[in-house]
């Protein structure tokens, strides 16, 4: 009775990059205790830390500084295989001009944050001066490069503003020959002991609306895109080029991204090895 009373809180980014899952999650029935909280990744990064959240898609970085708070549900990310198409670096200059250069990142992503410096430092070499903050602002007409994420990089893509855009995961996946996980789905572990039985179903409701999102993509396509705004047949490139699933190969890519944060003492090494539930699906 304790457990069917209990509220459930779950977070969702609310970007249109998880509307494969998202709005099928809206057309099925569920558990009136069973809460969806909708926010940028940042946010729910903060709120599943503070236990204000109990489970769902937060991002990786959030797993790696904290891995004794959680575990990962298996079969369950979003992540791509090559470009993104959502996660940008504008650029005014060449990056390897970057040197001492102000980059404005969005806060709403730690670990696009993260990758971004990867890139930059370790991958071209160069050293910028970071600043966080709104990627909208007039503060953004001043800065060589401009960190964007979800929503506000697909409409910043659309303009000519800016000499580069530099899709980050398909620069990682060029230098790494791996995939990038930007999200994983992480349950508080103090909530997966009290309550598992409930997290094994909403995990596998998480499943079946992937699935079902895969088969009814175009029509999904059709009601999010005027978000943005762009044509649905752009949402559909794009959303198809997304990925939902953890294959053991995510789960390679997930682990080279710790080991490079923690190489920068900027991850807990007990991240390493990863502690994922495994689907009873």
């Amino acid at each position: 009775m304790e457990q069917e009373l209990r509220q459930i809180q779950i977070g969702m980014v609310n970007f249109i990059n998880t509307a494969p899952i998202y709005e099928t999650w809206k057309t099925r029935p569920h558990p009136p205790n069973w809460n969806v909280v909708e926010a940028p990744p940042a946010v729910l990064n903060h709120m599943l830390a503070a236990d204000k959240l109990d489970l769902g898609f937060v991002s990786s970085y959030e797993y790696c500084i904290r891995p004794d708070k959680y575990r990962i549900l298996s079969r369950l990310s979003i992540s791509a295989n090559g470009s993104v198409g959502s996660v940008f670096l504008f650029l005014r200059t060449d990056p390897e001009r970057l040197n001492g250069r102000t980059i404005l990142l969005s806060g709403q992503s730690e670990t696009s944050i993260c990758l971004v410096k990867i890139i930059l430092e370790e991958f071209y070499k160069v050293s910028p001066h970071y600043i966080v903050g709104d990627v909208n602002s007039e503060q953004a007409e001043e800065v060589d490069g401009i960190l964007a994420i979800g929503d506000e990089a697909l409409r910043l893509s659309s303009g000519k503003e800016f000499m580069h855009q530099l899709d980050l995961s398909e620069i990682w996946c060029r230098h790494t020959d791996l995939p990038f996980v930007f999200a994983v789905c992480a349950v508080r572990e103090e909530f997966y002991q009290e309550f598992g039985d409930t997290v094994a179903a909403i995990h596998h409701e998480f499943l079946n609306c992937r699935e079902e999102g895969r088969v009814n993509l175009e029509y999904i396509c059709s009601d999010v895109a005027p978000r943005i705004p762009m044509h649905p047949d752009e949402c559909y490139v794009y959303l198809r080029a997304i990925e939902y699933d953890l294959s053991q190969r995510k789960q390679l890519a997930l682990e080279t991204f710790f080991q490079y944060l923690i190489k920068r003492n900027e991850a807990d090494p007990a991240s390493l090895p990863l502690k994922i539930i495994e689907s009873r699906q």
